[in-house]
């Protein structure tokens, strides 16, 4: 008894993990766990965000859990401060302060260096 239950708690353990993504698919673009559209900026390069301070506080990049892992398409990179944020294919992800309700995708071609993060 005490083995099986041992062998279910690894099985549990490792199911739990592969996580599921930090973000969805909805309508051909990339939404957060909120629904909320996400985006990516032009002048962030080798995984590395260009977005920091007053670009963060309106384009608030999708965080990632300290001990959040990597896992196909999805990496984590590091910004400036030392937290943790998610990127899609090498493009960290943000959102959009002036997106009022999910599915809105105001900040799409903003300043034509911002756009709609899609799959």
């Amino acid at each position: 008894m005490r083995a099986s239950l041992l062998a279910l708690s690894a099985l549990l353990a490792a199911s739990l993990a592969h996580a599921a993504p930090p973000a969805q698919v909805a309508d051909g673009a990339l939404v957060g766990a909120n629904g909320m559209s996400l985006y990516t900026f032009d002048k962030d390069a080798g995984g590395k965000s260009a977005c920091n301070g007053p670009c963060a506080a309106n384009w608030p990049p999708l965080m990632a859990a300290a001990d959040a892992k990597a896992e196909g398409e999805w990496t984590v990179i590091t910004r400036d401060d030392g937290s943790k944020q998610w990127a899609y294919k090498g493009k960290p992800l943000y959102a959009w302060v002036k997106d009022q309700k999910a599915g809105d995708r105001t900040g799409d071609g903003f300043n034509q260096v911002w756009h709609l993060a899609k799959p």
